[in-house]
């Protein structure tokens, strides 16, 4: 049964929740770089000091909003994902959504995970990689639900497929992560996997970052439904019931 938090915590934790509250607004309107405690401290009406007792640095604070940032993403496919139907397109497709609407209305939080670096910032892997990895991991189960749903085969095919053989040292590098992932597809589509999730996050970046253009998509929606179905084929994921 979990503890009731004292008085004293859930104070601690609300005023926790301004100062992110206030660091949201503040990557909206002034970008990551410009990120300050000072004017945290402004914004909540007390001296610079009293947010130390909360966060101890820019840098914490930073790790707080990507921590955030990354939870709520990978809430969000959760979400989107579970309710989806079962065919691994329409489970691909929900994720593929889930990530650009949520970029989409919080840009500026998309851009502190997946925009320019904060310069002096390094995020604490110990923190960051499990929020950080849900999307992926989330992707790499539905190659696998693909994968057997059209047969598997065997997993350690490494790499006699489109795009031909895989030099030996990204071989093992796949193998690495395949095992670190307990994955059971072979290593050649789990390249093509990799490729289909920086492909994913590359169109999403475009749109979010207005790469593209202005004007050059009447319906920028139309044109990632197109992106999904590419995307799917690359890693044999097919449209239908299979």
């Amino acid at each position: 049964m979990a503890k009731t938090p004292t008085p004293r915590e859930q104070a601690r934790q609300r005023t926790i929740a301004e100062i992110l509250r206030i660091g949201r607004e503040q990557l909206a309107k002034e970008g990551a770089a410009a990120l300050s405690l000072r004017a945290v401290a402004r914004e909540l009406g007390v001296v610079s000091s009293a947010v130390y007792r909360y966060v101890a640095s820019r840098d914490e604070l930073l790790t707080l909003l990507v921590v955030e940032a990354y939870t709520e993403l990978g809430d969000r496919v959760d979400a989107a994902v579970d309710a989806a139907p079962g065919t691994p397109f329409e489970r691909f497709a929900a994720l593929a959504r889930a990530v650009r609407e949520w970029a989409l209305a919080e840009p500026a939080r998309y851009g502190l995970l997946f925009g320019a670096p904060v310069p002096g910032y390094h995020a604490p892997a110990e923190q960051t990689t499990a929020p950080g990895t849900r999307v992926v991991a989330r992707l790499a189960g539905i190659l696998e639900q693909a994968w057997a749903v059209q047969g598997g085969g065997s997993a350690d095919d490494d790499g006699a497929g489109p795009g031909g053989r895989l030099p030996a040292q990204l071989a093992a590098d796949l193998e690495t992560i395949r095992r670190e992932y307990g994955l059971t597809i072979p290593v050649q589509l789990l390249a093509r996997g990799i490729t289909v999730w920086s492909g994913l996050f590359g169109a999403v970046n475009f749109e979010v970052f207005g790469q593209y253009g202005r004007g050059t998509f009447t319906d920028p929606a139309a044109y990632f439904e197109l992106v999904i179905r590419q995307l799917a084929a690359q890693v044999g994921i097919p449209e239908g019931p299979g």
